[in-house]
């Protein structure tokens, strides 16, 4: 599936709706540039969730629990992670196949420990489109 938003409200309504559809042990990996919305399109997604809480990314914490939804939802930003013995040390398999829901924004950095199906998104700018458009890429795999 292939959206197209044009601001903010419509990343985090696209995030929103599929929070809304999420199912507990499901893993999104969220990728995309610096400033594209991986964080905006998250809150979209936690308050799809039923998360009330403010979401922010976890930059220097690696992993956000927020247990308030319908599931718990386990937020990772592993941009600066150093090295996958550190996904190991915080227990990543515990929340992968855990009773919540994973998304980890720059997935692509811990790609060799993800399991065989997740759910990939990709954000991508494309300025010659207007500043705030934003094509998002879904897919199961």
């Amino acid at each position: 599936m292939r959206v197209e938003t044009n601001g903010p409200e419509e990343t985090y309504e696209l995030g929103r709706r599929l929070g809304e559809k999420a199912k507990a042990g499901q893993i999104y990996c969220l990728n995309g540039d610096l400033g594209v919305g991986k964080t905006v399109f998250t809150q979209g997604f936690a308050k799809g969730l039923g998360i009330g809480e403010p979401v922010n990314s976890p930059t220097f914490t690696i992993v956000q629990e927020y247990d308030e939804g319908r599931l718990p939802l386990y937020h990772f930003d592993v941009y600066r992670i150093g090295d996958i013995s550190e996904m190991d040390e915080i227990g990543y398999d515990d929340y992968f196949f855990g009773e919540g829901v994973c998304l980890i924004e720059w997935s692509c950095l811990i790609r060799e420990i993800l399991p065989e199906h997740v759910i990939e998104i990709e954000i991508k700018k494309d300025p010659e489109r207007g500043f705030d458009y934003r094509s998002v890429e879904v897919e199961e795999k």
